[in-house]
């Protein structure tokens, strides 16, 4: 990959063409130009017959010029550095800059390109593609033009890798929420990728993206533990709340709020709604963490609390007794 930066202060990112591919296209460009050049000697042939030796040579110089020369140049003109071969293969011809070319560059890459394909078979264009560092010919460094691959192979996306099983759920405390989406997304890209870096070079980023996120968030991770790992188990950290908010909300829509038990106590309903009251409105103690005696259960609880309940005086029995008789 190529990067150029326009005038503008964009870096382009170029996939330069290189021998394989532009050879293939220049042979599809030098059969279609041959076979237009003898298509046209022959029609120029049987309509010159009656002309002398001289002026059918001059006819003949003046079709090489216009069709195998000249050819090339107007068809890469008017089509922006798209000939038939380039188009087949995926490939165009910019100027350095990235721009599209125009007269003058496919004028020089057309000359030189008579001299370094045609009078040389090849030769001299393979060399000096092979010898250059982005495949360009001596008509492309002449000219400022540079063939790149406008076709590319879709790729995949990559999952991030999951950290080590010892670190789930290590950082469940942590504060992401003030680390930015871009800051994110060049941790993911690589963490994709960390695999296709050089190793001193991936250490060093991924150092530098656990800084970042260190001073985001305000706590260092524990010594020892790797910066990428580290990286990976912040983002599996942040994609398991995202998928718990999303099932929360979910089942927070489809679900109906409880009802506290009519007569029970304010510390019922409480647990109630979370899921932890006993039948009949009575609280469990290990809803609180609490323990239970062996043996015992709600019910049981219920009839030890009806018997330890404070008598009423004798006299009071007494009176209600007289009553009824």
């Amino acid at each position: 990959m190529s990067e150029l930066v326009t005038g503008d202060a964009v870096v382009l990112e170029l996939r330069p063409a290189r021998l394989p591919s532009r050879a293939l296209a220049a042979a599809i460009d030098l059969a279609v130009v041959f076979c237009v050049f003898m298509l046209v000697s022959v029609v120029v042939g049987i309509a010159s017959v009656t002309l002398d030796e001289a002026a059918v040579a001059a006819i003949g110089v003046a079709l090489f010029l216009l069709v195998l020369i000249g050819g090339p140049i107007a068809v890469e003109t008017l089509s922006h550095g798209r000939s038939l071969g380039k188009l087949a293969c995926g490939l165009r011809v910019v100027r350095d800059d990235g721009g599209p070319i125009r007269f003058r560059h496919a004028l020089v890459r057309g000359a030189m390109g008579a001299v370094e394909i045609l009078m040389t078979f090849g030769v001299v264009a393979s060399i000096a593609s092979l010898v250059s560092a982005r495949g360009r010919r001596l008509g492309d460094v002449f000219a400022g033009t540079l063939v790149i691959r406008e076709r590319v192979t879709a790729k995949r996306s990559v999952a991030v890798p999951p950290p080590p099983p010892w670190l789930v759920g290590r950082f469940s405390q942590l504060d992401l929420s003030a680390v930015p989406d871009e800051l994110w997304l060049a941790i993911r890209q690589y963490l994709t990728r960390m695999h296709q870096l050089d190793p001193g070079v991936g250490r060093s980023m991924a150092a530098r993206l656990a800084d970042e996120v260190v001073s985001r968030t305000g706590i260092a991770p524990p010594q020892g533990i790797p910066a990428a790992a580290f990286l990976a188990a912040v983002v599996h950290e942040r994609q398991a709340r995202d998928a718990r908010r999303v099932f929360a909300g979910g089942r927070g829509a489809s679900s109906a709020a409880p009802v506290p038990v009519a007569g029970a106590p304010e510390s019922a309903g409480i647990a109630g709604a979370v899921g932890f009251a006993a039948p009949g409105g009575a609280v469990t103690p290990a809803a609180f963490g609490g323990t239970v005696a062996p043996g015992a259960s709600a019910g049981g609880a219920g009839s030890g609390a009806a018997e330890d309940a404070p008598r009423p005086p004798a006299n009071t029995r007494r009176a209600s007794r007289a009553c009824r008789s």
